[in-house]
């Protein structure tokens, strides 16, 4: 992967179809449909709007984004301000001044893994920073993700406040970011977007009156380690990072109908008198995803070529590829829960009176929450550059919170949860290619710290391949990261079902992070069983060894690839091996002295602990050993009660899933509303704080958990449909086995199921509305079956 400036590839999988009409039975009807489903949609869920300018970046400004490039929308009147991003932008690594060693130790340490495990069974625990001294070192030339900086578009003749005709819009549906007002009788209307078919961020200035535009477009950052030069309608930034040299180029080409152009000596374009002015920019930079010197080819061709085409397209070619593009992704999903907004009531006084999903407004808001993860997953991951990181795209800072990165321990994780069933399998391809890129420094992390076969990675990565440890005592060692990441792997292809996807792409990865822990697994002398050694459940409590979320995650890896093994039929002996392990291997699941799910193989929870991580639930989410009705699940909600309804942004988030994989509707409801009432800023982005998009990402998840679920391979209908949901209908999510549904709902019971199957296979469907709650049938690719 070179430097991202955007890119038409996509992951796709399904199949053609096939004759073939499923038969009824037993007076439950069950046949194939070819009309549409006939649930509304609804305006309300895609909407974001304000009637002021945005004053604070990480509070008010709005987001626009194709993947590689991202933008944030001020709509300030005087000077519209734009601050942009390019996903590749990054200090450190290979190059840094500080030099880099991928978090490797950098001096042999035959003994320091053995030391820690003896002592463990010595002991029973040892503190975090008795671990970190043992097994952690400084951190040197892991980097951070840069702003690239800020367009602005001064404009002379704008008003210095705006009027009651301003408004200032991000409409998800189309992905436009627009502002308008009223000035001396003038309308004037702006509109932003990224596009991902052309890799441009487009703008465009208009007025409903000629030679009514007048602006000077102008380049800054914080950062003085690059030249704007303009030159006719163009405008050149280029530079290379101080810190590790990694060269950076933007190019911004204005445009206009009407009026004079003049290219300033100070790297500023002034468009005077236009009738409207419009300009497409494209930048990158010379990373490219290769271990191990992470640097591909100067960025000034394919920057120029790449602005230079849009440019040629025109803004309404630009603009018409862009809808179309979107629009195929954003609008294959459609929620209705009976919401209504208020046409006079903008998005930040509808999350400020947001009451828990009392009222038809507070549904439009749940509604658009929804929606708004879907976009941003869009705009934050697309094919051909990185994947979302901490903060999608979107970065105002030098020195990021967490240096805007890839935190392995739940966050990058949790970025793609909603991926497979809110129908936007395509946004997965940056995170199978990031991982695919991890998997070379992982081998020799293995190989150098653990002296063993595969592939690994601990509690946070960056785009250089940093697979090793630092000395942060309560978030260094995290060895169950990779397996945890070939988990997603494993879904899309559960979802998809393509054997070409599974046997080039997932298994691999799923293979060698097995490989990794059938050499790491340690004989536990307390039971005889095999255990993960040194193991940490972030982030707090002590080292120990086999704690829950450990064991969990390497019986979710094992159980995953030994099942991928079977359909590739890979080696009988392999196979062998991981059926063995997996029958010794310690399951991660006791129940404790108070009922709980014990977090750690001793029973040392503390029910007064309300800490944010709840990390020993993975196995009711996002794993599946866990099923409702059990005395695990039983053991789970104990836990998750203890815990109680606080904890940052993510952490609400991650607990509307818990709620929902045990089947209480209500409580999942509560969770999302807890997260919109003290976790949402005004522009809806999530906040820890500070901003961190996995929390909505994740509460877009937990929000189909409540609607659909397919874990255990039964399409489970409105598992955890909330009493405040009692009508309703969705368009469009998808199930594993290769099903896409639309449900519609009423008094709480699904009234009506349209199954689309994209394989030939038999579908077990589970829901009240059939008779004895369960149908299995044999479906065919393409076809669509109702249930009514």
């Amino acid at each position: 992967m070179k430097s991202a400036v955007g890119g038409a590839a996509a992951l796709a999988s399904g199949g053609g179809a096939l004759a073939g009409v499923a038969a009824a039975s037993e007076g439950q009807r069950v046949r194939r449909h070819d009309g549409r489903h006939d649930g509304r949609d609804t305006s309300d869920e895609s909407l974001l709007w304000y009637a002021a300018p945005a004053a604070d970046w990480e509070r008010e400004a709005l987001p626009i984004g194709n993947g590689a490039l991202g933008a944030m929308v001020f709509g300030t009147l005087a000077s519209e301000r734009l601050q942009f991003n390019e996903k590749t932008l990054w200090t450190g690594g290979p190059g840094s001044r500080e030099g880099y060693d991928h978090g490797d130790w950098r001096e042999p340490r035959p003994d320091a893994i053995d030391a820690v495990r003896e002592e463990l069974d010595e002991k029973g625990s040892l503190t975090p920073d008795a671990a970190a001294a043992g097994l952690g070192q400084p951190r040197r030339g892991y980097g951070a993700h840069q702003t690239f900086g800020d367009l602005h578009l001064d404009m002379p003749d704008a008003p210095d406040a705006p009027d009651a005709t301003y408004r200032r819009a991000l409409d998800l549906r189309k992905g436009l970011a627009t502002v308008t007002y009223t000035h001396q009788e003038v309308r004037h209307e702006r509109e932003f977007f990224a596009s991902f078919p052309d890799g441009v961020l487009v703008g465009r200035l208009g007025a409903d009156r000629p030679a009514s535009v007048t602006c000077t477009l102008r380049h800054t950052s914080p950062r003085t380690d690059f030249t704007a030069k303009a030159d006719g309608d163009r405008i050149v930034i280029r530079g290379e990072l101080a810190d590790n040299a990694l060269k950076f180029e933007a190019q911004l080409r204005v445009l206009h109908q009407g009026g004079t152009r003049t290219a300033n000596t100070d790297g500023s374009i002034t468009v005077s008198g236009a009738d409207h002015v419009w300009f497409a920019l494209a930048a990158g930079t010379d990373y490219a995803d290769t271990y191990p010197d992470y640097r591909g080819d100067d960025p000034h061709t394919l920057v120029t070529r790449t602005v230079d085409e849009a440019v040629a397209r025109g803004h309404g070619a630009l603009r018409a590829r862009h809808l179309r593009d979107h629009g195929d992704l954003f609008g294959r999903v459609a929620l209705d829960i009976g919401q209504s907004a208020p046409a006079d009531v903008p998005t930040d006084q509808l999350l400020k009176g947001y009451g828990g999903g009392a009222s038809a407004a507070d549904r439009a808001l749940e509604a658009l929450f929804f929606q708004y993860g879907r976009y941003l997953l869009i705009a934050s991951s697309r094919a051909g550059s990185l994947p979302a990181n901490l903060q999608g795209v979107w970065n105002n800072s030098t020195t990021p919170p967490w240096s805007a990165d890839y935190h392995t321990n739940i966050n990058l994780q949790m970025n793609y949860w909603l991926a497979e069933a809110a129908n936007l399998a395509e946004t997965t391809a940056p995170y199978d290619r990031f991982v695919e890129a991890l998997r070379a420094p992982g081998r020799r992390t293995a190989k150098e710290m653990f002296g063993s076969r595969g592939w690994v990675v601990h509690n946070e990565t960056n785009p250089y391949g940093f697979t090793g440890v630092h000395d942060w005592s309560t978030s260094f060692w995290f060895p169950e990261a990779a397996a945890w990441l070939t988990a997603q792997l494993y879904e899309h292809y559960r979802f998809g079902g393509s054997t070409e996807y599974l046997r080039s792409t997932a298994y691999p990865a799923m293979k060698e992070a097995a490989e990794f822990w059938l050499d790491n697994l340690r004989t536990d002398p307390r039971d005889g069983s095999l255990v993960v050694t040194p193991s940490y459940s972030p982030e707090h409590g002590d080292f120990t060894a086999g704690d829950s979320m450990a064991q969990q995650i390497v019986h979710d890896l094992l159980t995953n690839t030994l099942e991928a093994a079977r359909v590739l039929g890979d080696s009988a002996t392999f196979r062998a091996e991981v059926e063995k392990t997996l029958g010794k291997l310690d399951p991660g699941l006791r129940v404790g002295s108070w009922g709980q799910l014990q977090e750690w193989k001793a029973d040392l929870d503390d029910k007064s602990d309300d800490h944010r991580h709840v990390s020993h639930l993975y196995a009711l989410h996002p794993g599946r050993q866990i099923k409702p009705g059990s005395k695990w699940a039983d053991a789970a909600k104990v836990s998750l009660t203890a815990r109680g309804d606080g904890g940052t942004g993510w952490s609400k988030a991650w607990k509307v899933n818990f709620w929902a994989r045990l089947r209480d509707g209500d409580h999942a409801h509560k969770m999302l509303g807890e997260q919109l009432k003290s976790s949402t800023l005004p522009n809806l982005w999530d906040t820890h704080p500070p901003f961190q998009i996995d929390g909505n990402f994740g509460a877009t998840s937990g929000i189909v958990e409540m609607l659909l679920q397919s874990q255990f391979d039964v399409i489970e209908v409105l598992p955890a449909l909330p009493a405040s949901w009692p009508e309703g209908s969705v368009r469009g999510l998808r199930a594993r086995g290769g099903a896409r549904l639309d449900i519609a709902w009423s008094g709480g019971r699904a009234t009506r199921i349209v199954l689309t199957a994209s394989r030939t296979r038999e579908l077990t469907v589970r829901s009240s509305l059939l008779k004895g709650g369960e149908k299995t049938f044999k479906a065919r690719a393409g076809q669509r079956y109702v249930f009514d």
